[in-house]
């Protein structure tokens, strides 16, 4: 170590800058950042390879604040190493300010937004992930846990997978300070009970007391020269550390402290210490992969049936032979989502991620931030346990494409607990989200590209069965359209169907033309956007509107026709499911 006693100094300048910063701002989780001070200033002056400058150098570490409540600590490190000044520092939570509660991927230098306990480990998974398998750049992944998150299940998806994996330039630091919001943690000061865990899911573990510069500059060391299994380093902290006010208290988390300059004074006073942050070595080119194959786009003819998530296999495996960014994850049902076929095509750039949908979503995430292209499939149904990294994953500014397989009713033999009856109406609430909703392969296919150029979260629902091809494979479509399939001048009613519910809308409108009965058909193919235009249109002129559900009736197809009608006087409105 170089110089143990800058870094404890450093330490406490980071200390006295989060209560600086909370002061200021009159809330924030000073004490949560003031336990894992020094581990952070030995990072920093020791450890870290990082351009901040450059934070879009290939190279660069990658630190992520999993315990994203002690952002005063992350703020107060960016100051340390100049990246912002202490003016804006002491703009923390204030609107307009880039220093928000919880970081996000406003500032260049914060990967993803990690408000939500348990996402930052799986996340820097991701992201060790695409260092190793994907460019083969030598950077490591630090990330910073607290001790209560490590209750949540989405903590020990990422150890096992990270084990698998072999991911030995990835570092969790788990910041083991006893407190949590409410009271102590379930393990308290017992780091054996987090070592001993760690060690069993086959990561190396080091145990530390979290407030000696030399033993942390030692862990970071072992942790770098660690192969073939990651490290994890549980320190032992304490919350508040160096403010008798607040030092190892219940009762004081996420509060600015009473007497704030009390606490600077025991902490020795303000300090400006700049630290020069190594940065990274060695070659800035990224490993370039080629597809080098000739893309042949799948067709389908007018006599075919085919199911629409075969449609997105096949046309993911084509997209992936374009662009060399395209990357597929599936929660171990490949041979039913048809990602398998991109994994025969692709094997470098398939990742299986197992039954474990948090993780695959969150290493999604991680892999974006590198600037891949990700899918993630799997049921439908089963997206609902990782629906708060795909909540997250807007707030992160991230580019998902998701593709949700066996939804609805019309799956039929495998019973409710496989039925996504609700998967519309979650997505459709994501901000930044598209929702597509194809009825034929040809159409599924042609989405599938569209997924993959939308800047934010895109949602594609695909069904198990097979259903006729009524889209030629030149066809084009938009997000936002939609298609009128049966239209004339004395149509008397609008049906409105996607997926598996358009060809039974079709049938319905045969059936009402040999009644004498004209019916308008549209293929609301993309429910969000909606193509309100269309829609609007469809009502004024026939009057009446059948929206065919195969969801539930809340925040579905019918919600979102609804929704675009809610200006419209003088329609008539029904809803059907469809079974």
């Amino acid at each position: 170590m170089q110089d143990a006693a800058f870094c404890r100094e450093l330490g406490q300048q980071l200390r006295v800058d989060s209560i600086r910063a909370s002061d200021a701002a009159g809330s924030g989780h000073p004490t949560s950042s003031m336990s894992a001070a020094d581990l952070i200033a030995v990072l920093l002056a020791e450890h870290l390879h990082y351009d901040f400058g450059r934070p879009d150098d290939p190279r660069n570490d990658h630190l992520i604040f999993s315990k994203g409540h002690a952002s005063p600590l992350y703020y107060s490190t960016l100051k340390a190493a100049g990246a912002i000044s202490d003016e804006e520092l002491l703009t923390f939570r204030q609107l307009g300010s880039r220093l928000e509660g919880h970081p996000t991927p406003v500032l260049p230098w914060v990967d993803v937004a990690t408000g939500s306990l348990g996402q930052g480990l799986p996340v820097g998974v991701g992201v060790a992930l695409a260092g190793k398998r994907l460019e083969q750049m030598p950077y490591r992944v630090w990330v910073l846990c607290g001790d209560s998150e490590m209750a949540e299940g989405s903590m020990w998806e990422a150890f096992e997978h990270a084990a698998h994996e072999q991911l030995d330039h990835l570092t969790a630091i788990i910041d083991v300070n006893r407190l949590g919001q409410t009271r102590e943690t379930m393990h308290g000061w017992d780091l054996d009970s987090y070592a001993n865990r760690a060690r069993a899911f086959g990561w190396h573990a080091i145990e530390i007391d979290g407030h000696d510069v030399e033993e942390i500059d030692g862990a970071f060391s072992e942790a770098a020269h660690t192969e073939g299994r990651p490290t994890v380093i549980v320190a032992r902290t304490k919350k508040g550390k160096g403010a008798s006010e607040v030092e190892d208290q219940p009762g004081k988390h996420g509060k600015p402290l009473s007497d704030p300059q009390k606490a600077i004074e025991e902490l020795g006073g303000v300090r400006s210490l700049h630290v020069e942050v190594a940065k990274p070595g060695g070659d800035r080119t990224q490993r370039q992969i080629d597809p080098g194959q000739d893309v042949q786009w799948p067709r389908w003819g007018a006599d075919e049936e085919v199911a629409t998530r075969r449609a997105y296999g096949e046309a993911l495996a084509a997209l992936g032979a374009e662009r060399a960014d395209i990357v597929a994850l599936d929660g171990e049902v490949s041979n039913s989502t048809y990602s398998e076929i991109f994994a025969k095509a692709h094997p470098e750039r398939y990742f299986e991620m197992f039954i474990a949908e948090q993780q695959m979503l969150a290493a999604a995430v991680g892999m974006q931030v590198r600037d891949f292209t990700p899918f993630a499939s799997t049921f439908a149904a089963f997206f609902t346990r990782a629906y708060d990294f795909v909540r997250m994953a807007a707030i992160s500014r991230a580019k998902l494409c998701l593709c949700g397989s066996h939804a609805g009713a019309s799956i039929g033999e495998d019973g409710p607990s496989q039925m996504a009856l609700e998967d519309l109406a979650a997505f459709r609430a994501v901000h930044s989200s598209i929702v597509l909703y194809p009825s034929d392969p040809n159409q599924a296919a042609a989405l599938v590209r569209l997924m993959a150029d939308h800047p934010g979260i895109a949602y594609m629902r695909a069904h198990r069965g097979a259903t006729p091809t009524i889209y030629s494979p030149d066809d084009e479509f938009e997000v936002g359209g939609s298609r009128v399939l049966r239209s004339s001048e004395d149509d008397q009613v609008t049906l409105v169907g996607a997926g598996v519910t358009l060809h039974e809308a079709l049938k319905a409108a045969d059936r009402l033309g040999e009644e004498g009965i004209a019916a308008r058909v549209i293929d609301v193919y993309s429910v969000k956007p909606i193509d309100e235009d269309t829609l609007r249109q469809a009502a004024a002129e026939t009057g009446a509107i059948v929206t065919v559900e195969d969801h539930w009736p809340e925040g579905g197809l019918g919600d979102a026709v609804l929704a675009a009608l809610a200006e419209v006087e003088e329609v008539r409105l029904a809803s059907s499911r469809s079974t």
